[in-house]
């Protein structure tokens, strides 16, 4: 089994739109398995804080002493 992954968006129809690279290279008349992976709410707020946490956590090992690699010459 091969898998094939792109990005679309689901029309107002509530149809979706295979890419015309990926539909020259589908086999024409064969039933074929679809899973949609569909962006939650909640997956956007935990990275955010995923991204909050590990900005937080990398300046927390900031010493004085490290800004001698601030200055560019």
């Amino acid at each position: 089994m091969k898998a094939y992954e792109f990005p679309t968006k689901i029309s107002s129809e509530g149809t979706l739109e295979i890419p015309t690279p990926v539909k020259e290279i589908l086999p024409r008349g064969e039933i074929v398995r679809v899973i949609l992976l569909v962006q939650e709410p909640e997956d956007l707020y935990e990275q955010k804080q995923w991204a909050t946490l590990t900005a937080k956590e990398f300046f927390a090992g900031y010493v004085e002493s490290d800004s001698i690699y601030d200055e560019t010459k």
